[in-house]
């Protein structure tokens, strides 16, 4: 029988959210998915020299010598799935939360055991869907070597762990969510701005034709005030801006005749509208 031995290791778990849910849904195509990245998983693990020690049901644990190319695969991984979901419906996609520790493990065989497995299985159920916890121990070692935003979960008590444990969340494109899920909220987003940009533009179009409705069933005289009051706002436009107000008082005498004109003919309307009566 092999001996046991022990070493110091980075190991990642991976574990897919709402596996059930999915495979009740669809077992097929759920089942055909989780192959696909699982290779997705495999071929990165292998970029970056780790080993995949075991797969089962939905789980994935792999181990790596160095902890900066645990972090990076991790990152990679969630990238790749991020945008392969971004393709899918959203009730068929499939996420995965990761977790890393970087501690002393027991290996027999092709298995490993210990604390620092158990520690990487506990964190992955810390991170969010599509997103990745690192332990202190990792932490610690990649802050300062790999341009990554962290946010720290503080101490955090987990299953068959006796003392709490210190957890940071990688954010994933500035936020603690996968690449794939900002870039359908960025769409989303600018989706709403382009339909509220194109309501602006009816109604600021809507408002013009009222305008020259309006204006071509006036006397040339109340026209003429019109624009005597435009040209003067364009001519404190272009040469003022909008800081200094100046064309208010040459306009001033058109806008009391435009004023009384259009109020006199309201009194005169109104007058015919009542000896019409009569």
């Amino acid at each position: 029988m092999e001996r046991t031995r022990r070493r110091l290791a980075a190991v990642m778990c991976a574990d897919a959210v709402h596996y059930s849910r999915l495979m009740e849904a669809d077992e097929d195509g759920t089942l055909d998915r989780l192959k696909d990245y699982r290779d997705v998983m495999s071929g990165l693990t292998s970029r970056y020299n780790g080993r995949i020690v075991n797969t089962w049901g939905d789980a994935v644990i792999i181990e790596f010598s160095s902890v900066i190319e645990a972090v990076q695969c991790a990152v990679d991984i969630q990238t790749d799935l991020a945008s392969r979901n971004a393709d899918l419906p959203q009730a068929t996609r499939m996420e995965f939360r990761i977790g890393i520790n970087l501690g002393d493990i027991m290996v027999e065989g092709d298995d490993i055991y210990g604390d620092g497995v158990n520690v990487a299985a506990r964190l992955q159920e810390l991170a969010p869907a599509g997103g990745i916890t690192l332990s202190q121990s990792v932490f610690d070692q990649v802050r300062n070597k790999l341009a990554l935003g962290f946010e720290s979960l503080g101490a955090q008590t987990v299953r068959n762990v006796s003392e709490p444990v210190e957890a940071y969340v990688i954010r994933l494109g500035g936020k603690n969510e996968p690449c794939g899920a900002r870039t359908a909220d960025a769409s989303e987003t600018g989706a709403a701005a382009d339909a509220g940009q194109s309501h602006v533009d009816e109604v600021l179009v809507s408002g013009i034709n009222q305008a020259r409705a309006w204006l071509r069933r006036q006397s040339k005289r109340v026209r003429g005030c019109v624009f005597m009051i435009g040209f003067f706002f364009l001519l404190n436009l272009v040469t003022s801006g909008l800081g200094t107000l100046w064309f208010i008082w040459p306009s001033l005498p058109f806008a009391m005749m435009l004023a009384w004109r259009l109020v006199f003919r309201q009194d005169q309307t109104a007058e015919k509208a009542v000896h019409g009566n009569d």
